[in-house]
């Protein structure tokens, strides 16, 4: 199975009622019993209404909402420690809620991982003997397990710490063990609950660095449980914002930022800095084909932020903008780049209005 490729995670009609006779209240749910009459009338709580989501593989997706939006409870449907009321939560194309106990406690020892918000460390077990922890579930010999994890010590950058424990580290520092415990268990799922939440701001930026620098590397399939704006944009490859347990819009960063799908989402998104978010290709005049490249170019996924940089000594004139591949897309002006970056902040408050 080693040339096996990890096909995803697919969430197909997923429901959750939280209440005594969930079940009986399904179809009524289904054809548009709203949240606060379902819970006026029969005293149960709609966590969840309807969700679809297609997560490729090898990719970060970013689950975004406030407090109560249902965030966490979705991330909690993907390894099963909450049983959805209805619904189908395919993993590498096998469904999640039909398996069967002994079948669910392997997928959770070797398809999932999870980081916690609170660390979730164990306090009388070294830095070393946390990370080994997954490992050791699994039956894998010490020496095998010492050599994985003192790896992803060393990856996370807490490689002479690997015998302190818990009450001897910084937050930080107690995140990034919970973060090489993780991976020491080589799941290709890794799930990510409001991890970095209880992080200063520094450190959580730093975190997220740390998470985008291994992610080139590891190429895992990522959830990312999140209620910050900037973290979602930054960390996402698709996101998906939830409010009172249904998805309102679902896309890559420039999407949102660019076609926010209602006010609710225009109003999470009109301070952010755009230059950031929005990429060349959005502001490049296209060519009728693509074409080869000559003189200075521009990938076509840049920001307009890191282009400007790029690009601050560039010569007058057009640059050509490139995709993946290399080949000729579209042309850019500096000027043009410097005028949306210049224009961002006030395209935000436009959208919101």
């Amino acid at each position: 199975m080693a040339d096996h490729v990890f096909g995803g995670i697919q969430i197909r009609h997923l429901y959750k009622i939280f209440g005594p006779n969930a079940a009986s209240h399904i179809e009524a749910v289904k054809n548009g019993l709203t949240k606060a009459e379902l819970n006026a009338r029969y005293g149960h709580v709609l966590g969840l209404s309807d969700i679809n989501i297609e997560m490729p593989s090898g990719s970060i997706q970013v689950i975004m909402g406030l407090s109560g939006s249902g965030k966490s409870t979705l991330i909690r449907h993907i390894n099963r420690l909450i049983d959805p009321t209805a619904g189908e939560v395919l993993v590498d194309g096998v469904d999640v809620v039909k398996m069967q106990e002994a079948e669910l406690r392997e997928f959770r020892r070797h398809q999932t991982a999870m980081v916690f918000q609170k660390f979730a460390l164990l306090p009388h077990r070294t830095v070393l003997d946390n990370t080994i922890f997954g490992l050791e579930l699994q039956g894998v010999a010490r020496s095998t397990c010492v050599d994985t994890a003192m790896r992803w010590i060393e990856r996370v950058g807490l490689k002479g710490f690997e015998e302190k424990y818990p009450n001897q580290l910084s937050g930080g520092m107690q995140q990034r063990v919970g973060l090489a415990r993780a991976l020491a268990n080589d799941a290709p799922v890794l799930l990510m609950d409001e991890a970095y939440s209880a992080l200063d701001p520094l450190i959580r930026t730093d975190m997220q660095t740390v998470l985008l620098d291994l992610q080139k590397e590891i190429r895992k399939t990522i959830v990312f449980i999140t209620h910050d704006l900037d973290e979602a944009l930054r960390l996402g490859d698709q996101i998906a914002i939830l409010r009172d347990g249904e998805v309102i819009q679902q896309g890559t960063s420039q999407d949102i930022v660019l076609r926010p799908a209602d006010d609710y989402v225009a109003n999470f998104v009109k301070e952010v800095n755009r230059g950031r978010v929005v990429h060349v290709d959005a502001v490049m005049r296209p060519l009728a084909a693509p074409a080869a490249s000559g003189g200075p170019a521009i990938a076509a996924d840049v920001t307009i932020e890191d282009a400007v940089r790029l690009l601050a000594n560039a010569p007058d004139g057009d640059i050509t903008v490139v995709d993946a591949s290399g080949k000729a897309i579209g042309t850019v002006t500096f000027r043009q780049l410097a005028s949306a970056m210049v224009n961002a902040h006030d395209a935000g408050h436009r959208a919101a209005a």
